[in-house]
Order: structure tokens, then C-alpha cells, then sequence
């Protein structure tokens, strides 16, 4: 019995470590994200593409001192001053 309720823990906290990261919900298209793209001519800074996922929808990069510049289609593009670091581990 000790045995069952202890791999059922083990199996739990591996998905929860997984789910966490995000990177599995955002390759699934559940979660919204965003990729670098290159700036159009004649502009600089750091621009994103953000796609909205199924569960919610596209990211709000405006506390990250960037600007919407519109929307093409399903993707909206921001502009950033400054390029925008992801980091691997939540939180950080």
C-alpha cells in the first residue's frame, strides 16, 4: 500500500515540475507566446511576435516596457527598447 501511494507522489510531482516549466503547454499551443522577429527596416529595438494558445490569450508585454504595434492575423507585435530575456526557471 505504502508502496502505491509513493509512486502516485513521485508521478504527481513530476507532472507538476513539468507543467510548471511551461514550455510543454506553449509547444502544445495551450498557453500564449511570443518569439524574437527581426525589426523592420528603418526601425530599432527589439521586436515579438505573440500568438495567443487555447487556454488563455496572447501575452501583454506592456510591463515590460514594450509597445503594441498591432495586430496581422492572430499575431500581435510589440516593440521592446530593450530585448526581452527568457529565462529557463520560473520565477527568475
Amino acid at each position: 500500500m505504502f508502496i502505491r501511494i509513493a509512486a502516485i507522489t513521485v508521478l504527481v510531482a513530476g507532472l507538476m515540475a513539468v507543467l510548471a516549466d511551461g514550455r510543454l503547454l506553449a509547444r502544445a499551443g495551450l498557453v500564449g507566446r511570443c518569439a524574437s522577429v527581426s525589426s523592420p527596416a528603418g526601425d530599432d529595438g527589439s521586436w515579438q511576435a505573440c500568438r495567443p494558445g487555447k487556454l488563455e490569450g496572447r501575452p501583454n508585454l506592456a510591463q515590460k516596457s514594450c509597445v503594441s504595434r498591432g495586430l496581422q492575423g492572430n499575431t500581435e507585435y510589440w516593440r521592446c527598447e530593450a530585448p526581452i530575456v527568457v529565462s529557463q526557471k520560473p520565477g527568475d
